[in-house]
């Protein structure tokens, strides 16, 4: 038995053994424990199925890679996986779910993934026992299907050990222990008693260089033995498997072929064919978490107590859909665990806190998404990062405000809304509001309609004031929904007047300390501030690409304010202490950190009247000089007094019009918010949502992480040469360097369908071919037309290059404009008075 491993991975379900191939397949010898048997958790009751749809860029690559890898283990192992190669079927009942498919057929055509598109009839013609009468059409996926998720596991078990790894069966782990260079895991034996499976006191220690937890329903305790919270929690999942269907049989023994994967998702299930019978799978409403805080000892290979009335109305439909199920009696029934998160992504990166501790936890989809997260997650851990941008799927995601009871109920809202349309739009409603800033009561007088980012409550636009309740989300679309002219009048009144943003969800962190000017040149890509300064500036990751945006404020000699993305604090911050302590371990002097986001409120202020307002509201010995370019100049932060309140106010403006970032304490917000409003009025001031901004800043060019800026681009890449001091060194720079520009970041002009905006998902094309992808998209109120931002390749960034972009199956034509097409001189944001 090894005792010295460089990496152990816990959990030998799909995707615990999906992880051990890989890493093994790298080279790195590798460890697989498993408290039972392989396939013991999830796995064994899983369904199989293998769907490519995903609206997610990264979780598209990682279904790919799965459906492609499934597809060449039994060659390599000599184990038949199960892959039935049947494909799958996606019906629409309305024009709303073929609007889905078709925003969903953008995102897999960047991503490669072969599709088509089907009429009623074309569906009537291939499966005539399927009712389709009722359906607008469907989208198919030939080259997917499912598989046995216990042969496909045993297959990557046995390709494990083909290339090195071990296994061991029956050991739990007992705690985990950092030495500051590898792990030391307590495991002990497990044995059989009375059916159940009970720890033993033969205890043993593996020294580890990188652990990684793949425990599927585990999630809760092993959260526990590393110190962390998790939302990873489980929600109850039935199906249902028929007697055989007579008419199916008869079906099969003409000679025709099985039927693909059915789904019906506007009647929320799947089915699939099973032994001349039927499989149903629905995702109702009403299914509970369970095992918030554990699974109980007793609990192995279980199901909980079936609730087939909870399926009543999804079984009805699925005869109404396939009639010849009426008569067909039921065989076999399951009620079992699936590990949910929030936004039902799964947990895959570094945990928090931690190092060379790897989560790969929440699958509610772990056979689809077991080869893949193996093969990128691997290379994240051998290679620094993957190739594509995990960010979506990291576990920070989630930060310390987040409570057991919040995932378990948002958890159950996911599984719920699986087949819900999902809208770009859409903003779920389950434990809202939680964090509101302290204007939020004033903002929803004026009409504001919430979503959320990391928690916080945040205006997505303001519409009537009397909206009934539902109005948003009666409002939602694939193309323009309900909010658009509101959104509309907010960016226009930005241009020309003046508007008002919370952004008080924005991730702040306060560094100082005598080490901290060193510490940040060295972490960052800028050159710092002066003290009264601002500036842009990136850190990147070991591979070179972006890992984080900041603002700078320079508040003293040795004391920075950093501001940075709203919904990436606990990411951002786990990056900066784990930054700080390697400077600290280098012999660099005292660095402090503190996450401060939830002391400052933010209102930002910005339109060609902002200065007139503000100057109504300063107190000040010269009023009149206060807000002017020479006491207070572009990129510069001042202490200023706006009535009673207390404001560190950055003059900087996200999009791209005169303006100012009002910091202040966050108890204030109320009394600063009613303050500004006792003038807006004869400013013309208007409140603005997080929507009109997003369209805004694409006028200015203006990149935002998790769209332009990630960990598969450099910064060089993203066009952002003029915050890059190539002078001195900085972490990442020579890998940067050494990447050199593989695609670049471009703004486009679009003239587009008269109802939809890009949403940042489609593919650029020329001369048919796919050349590029938008990352950003919306509406221009200065050149009243569609605009976009995204990648194409270097020869194609050109000013004036001519492409295509794919909106609602159609081409359209968008031009490449130069950076910050609305005011490219940066007048407007200089404009003194």
């Amino acid at each position: 038995m090894k005792t010295h491993v460089k990496a152990l991975v816990v959990g030998g379900g799909a995707v615990g053994c999906g992880i051990a191939y890989h890493l093994a397949k790298a080279g790195w010898d590798t460890l697989l424990v498993e408290r039972d048997e392989l396939t013991s958790g999830s796995t064994w009751h899983a369904a199989g199925l293998l769907p490519l749809f995903n609206m997610g860029y990264a979780t598209t690559h990682i279904h790919k890679y799965s459906v492609d890898f499934y597809k060449s283990l039994e060659a390599e192992t000599g184990l038949n996986a199960g892959f039935a190669v049947v494909g799958n079927l996606r019906m629409a009942q309305h024009q709303a779910r073929m609007d889905e498919y078709m925003l969903y057929s953008s995102v897999a055509e960047t991503a490669g993934v072969y599709h088509e598109f089907l009429t009623p009839k074309e569906i009537k013609e291939r499966w005539p026992l399927v009712r389709t009468e009722d359906l607008k059409g469907a989208l198919f996926h030939p080259q997917d299907g499912y598989i046995n998720p216990a042969d496909v596991t045993q297959a990557m078990a046995k390709g494990a050990r083909q290339h090195g790894a071990e296994i061991m069966r029956k050991v739990q782990v007992q705690g985990y222990r950092w030495t500051g260079s590898e792990w030391i895991v307590t495991l002990c034996h497990m044995a059989e008693k009375g059916g159940n499976l009970v720890e033993t006191a033969d205890t043993f220690e593996i020294h580890a260089e990188h652990v990684v937890t793949a425990t599927g329903n585990h999630a809760p305790r092993t959260a526990r033995l590393l110190g962390l919270k998790t939302p990873a929690i489980v929600v109850e999942h039935q199906f249902i498997v028929t007697e055989p269907d007579p008419a199916l049989q008869a079906w099969r023994a003409a000679g025709n072929p099985e039927h693909p994967v059915l789904r019906d998702a506007d009647a929320k299930w799947y089915v699939r064919e099973e032994r001349g019978g039927w499989i149903l799978g629905p995702y109702e409403k009403g299914a509970p978490a369970r095992l918030l805080y554990g699974v109980p000892d007793s609990f192995r290979a279980d199901l909980f107590p079936l609730d087939l009335e909870r399926i009543e109305e999804e079984y009805m439909s699925m005869i109404h859909r396939i009639p010849t199920s009426e008569n067909v009696g039921l065989k076999d029934d399951f009620n079992g665990p699936i590990c949910y998160t929030p936004d039902g992504n799964p947990l895959v990166g570094p945990a928090p806190g931690l190092r060379n501790m790897w989560l790969a936890e929440g699958f509610s989809f772990g056979i689809t998404a077991a080869g893949g997260t193996g093969y990128y997650l691997a290379q994240m851990m051998t290679e620094g990062e993957a190739e594509i941008d995990m960010a979506s799927l990291d576990p920070k995601r989630y930060g310390d405000w987040m409570t057991t009871e919040y995932a378990a109920r948002k958890n159950e809202e996911c599984y719920e809304h699986v087949f819900i349309l999902h809208h770009p739009d859409e903003e779920r409603e389950a434990c809202r509001p939680l964090r509101t800033a302290p204007a939020y009561d004033r903002q929803i007088a004026l009409g504001a309609q919430m979503g959320q980012v990391n928690g916080w409550e945040r205006p997505n636009y303001f519409g009537p004031k009397d909206a009934p309740a539902d109005f948003d989300h009666a409002g939602r679309s694939f193309r323009r929904g309900t909010w658009w002219p509101y959104a509309e009048a907010e960016a226009r009144a930005v241009r020309e007047a003046c508007g008002i943003i919370d952004a008080s969800a924005f991730t702040k962190h306060l560094v100082r300390g005598p080490g901290a000017t060193a510490f940040l040149d060295r972490f960052t890509t800028n050159k710092l501030p002066k003290v009264g300064r601002i500036n842009l500036t990136y850190a990147l990751t070991a591979a070179g690409t972006t890992r984080t945006e900041y603002t700078i404020v320079r508040l003293a000699e040795d004391s920075y304010y950093l501001i940075s993305a709203g919904a990436w604090t606990a990411y951002d911050g786990d990056y900066l202490i784990k930054a700080i302590e390697d400077f600290r371990a280098a012999g660099g002097d005292w660095v402090d950190c503190h996450d401060v986001t939830t002391q400052w409120g933010v209102f930002a202020l910005a339109g060609p009247n902002s200065r007139a307002l503000l100057r109504d509201l300063v107190r000040d010995a010269e009023p009149e000089t206060a807000l002017g370019n020479k006491r207070f100049p572009w990129l510069s932060m001042r202490q200023i007094e706006l009535g009673m309140c207390p404001v560190r106010a950055v003059r900087v403006a996200y999009t791209g019009e005169l303006g100012w970032e009002l910091h202040h304490p966050i108890e204030m917000g109320r009394y600063l918010w009613d303050l500004i409003w006792s003038v807006g009025e004869k400013h013309g001031l208007k409140p603005v949502g997080a929507r009109a901004q997003n369209w805004l800043r694409q006028e200015k060019s203006y990149r935002a992480f998790g769209n332009e800026l990630g960990r598969d681009a450099t910064p060089l890449e993203a066009g952002l040469d003029r915050f890059v001091d190539l002078g001195k060194e900085f972490h990442g720079k020579e890998a940067m360097l050494a990447t050199g520009i593989r695609s670049a970041c471009v703004t486009l002009l679009i003239d587009g369908p008269a109802d939809t905006d890009p949403w940042g998902k489609e593919a650029l094309l020329l001369d048919g071919e796919k050349v590029g992808r938008l990352t950003s998209g919306g509406w221009s109120v200065a050149f009243g037309k569609q605009i976009g931002m995204g990648y194409v390749s270097p020869d194609l960034a050109a000013v004036g290059t001519r492409l295509k972009v794919r909106m609602l199956r159609e081409e359209w034509d968008a031009v490449v404009v130069e950076d910050s097409p609305h005011d490219p001189a940066n007048a407007r944001l200089r404009l003194d008075g």
